[in-house]
């Protein structure tokens, strides 16, 4: 798949305050070769992409006489949050009360999915999800749509009203699940599948991702049936669910006894590979980690999720493992999920670090929701950081943004203390814009409307 065409943006931006970046992974090597901080910065971004980022004494003599500079005191700029794991249609079910995961997947995930056959309610919910997902300071999304192909329709055209590199894809089921959620055929599955590649894939900044819920959804002919589709279309990406709890583990394995485990399903039918995101891989062994760090697959990190449905304790430190480190990126996973805030779900990423006898520092988190998740998803070369050439996805932090951040933030001029605090306190309150290829799509300052679609902005 050739490159997508660069957004377009009237006149050049340019913002100014402190800002911070990655240019390496923090979990490999010392902090100060994988991390930039600059107290009082300059960035400049004009056609959808950052012409300039340094110093502001350095940057401002170089840009046009009268160009205008938007200051951001007592904030940060940040690469915009991408978000590997998450489904949009379970946005109205965040919180319902249910067991385990399985259990929770037929009283409260199904029926809610059910709706999205009707194209006006995914309309409806993809217009809320996607604002949520902005005033989180959230720039990109990997997000499951459901069965139904007007879901991934209705989720697509509002991505493209906003200009956000997304990654979507219909949901494909052809077992265990209510008769109405369930594809008629593999190949009527398919051939849907490929009506949405040729009109979403690559198409602007939308790309697309093909989707088997999980193992336990799926026949072995529809699992070996995604494989072909990806061997079929260059760029595809692949999501699933691995290994999210022990009960469903066990069931899973039940279904494909010929298979070694539950990876081995998934590699089977060719779905193990680069661009490939397995959401959760609680319970992972060594083996497992081997492989995806062989084949370039990722894993995505769901803490306040598997925390809701006491899946388990995901153990980000051993896939880290430099001796062979398996890409991780932070996903919500809304609904299981129980905020939109990656500044929230870093904070859930240190409690299941501290239950499993580690402690997650916030250069670390921030990676995991910027460079981190980029890495995971193959766009790193494009996504995750603010330098000259990458996608102008940014975020504003504003350290001062509840009375209680205002008063920690007061206390520290380090900026590791003051990124901890944003992500131990902070929530979607802590965003004061979200910038979308250089166009500022949310502005919590605005009266009225805070948001605006990329031909307003």
């Amino acid at each position: 798949m050739s490159e997508a065409p660069r957004p377009h943006t009237a006149r050049p931006v340019a913002l100014r305050a402190a800002a911070i970046s990655f240019r390496g992974n923090p979990f490999l090597a010392p902090a100060d070769e994988c991390f930039t901080y600059e107290p009082d910065a300059l960035l400049v971004m004009e056609s959808g992409r950052i012409t300039a980022f340094g110093p502001h004494d350095r940057l401002r003599p170089t840009l046009p006489e009268g160009m205008e500079v938007r200051a951001f005191p007592d904030s940060i700029l940040c690469a915009g949050f991408i978000d590997t794991h998450v489904h949009y249609p379970q946005t109205e079910m965040v919180g319902s009360f249910a067991g385990d995961l399985l259990e929770w997947l037929e009283t409260a995930t199904f029926p809610t999915e059910q709706k999205f056959a009707d194209p006006v309610h995914a309309a409806r919910i993809a217009k809320l999800f996607l604002r949520e997902l902005l005033k989180a300071g959230t720039t990109t999304a990997m997000v499951y749509c459901t069965v139904h192909p007007q879901s991934v329709e209705a989720f697509f055209a509002e991505s493209a009203r906003f200009d956000t590199l997304m990654i979507a894809g219909k949901v494909l089921m052809d077992r265990h699940a209510p008769p109405t959620l369930l594809d008629k055929s593999v190949t009527e599955s398919i051939d849907q599948s490929e009506a949405l590649i040729a009109r979403w894939h690559g198409k602007g900044r939308q790309l697309y991702a093909v989707t088997p819920r999980f193992a336990g959804s799926c026949t072995e002919a529809q699992l070996e049936a995604a494989g072909h589709l990806l061997d079929r279309h260059e760029g595809l990406f692949l999501q699933t669910h691995l290994a999210e709890s022990l009960r469903e583990v066990d069931w899973i394995e039940g279904l494909f006894p010929q298979r070694a485990d539950y990876l081995d399903i998934y590699a089977h039918a060719g779905l193990v590979r680069p661009r490939a995101v397995f959401g959760h891989g609680v319970h992972l062994r060594e083996r497992h980690f081997c492989a995806c760090h062989e084949t370039g697959a990722a894993l995505a990190h769901c803490p306040t999720s598997n925390l809701f449905l006491g899946s388990g304790l995901f153990r980000l430190f051993e896939a880290m493992e430099p001796r062979r480190p398996v890409r991780v990126g932070l996903g919500t996973d809304i609904g299981a999920g129980t905020s939109f805030s990656p500044l929230a779900t870093m904070g859930g990423a240190y409690k299941v670090a501290a239950l499993s006898g580690h402690k997650l520092d916030a250069l670390r988190a921030f990676y995991l929701a910027t460079l981190g998740s980029a890495h995971a998803l193959h766009l790193d070369h494009r996504l995750g950081q603010l330098a000259p050439g990458y996608d102008a996805d940014v975020c504003v932090l504003d350290l001062k943004a509840t009375d209680l951040l205002a008063l920690r933030t007061g206390r520290s001029d380090d900026i590791a203390d003051q990124l901890f605090a944003l992500m131990t306190l902070g929530d979607d309150r802590a965003i004061t814009a979200t910038y979308v290829a250089g166009r500022c799509v949310y502005d919590r300052s605005r009266a009225g409307n805070p948001f605006r679609a990329a031909a307003e902005a």
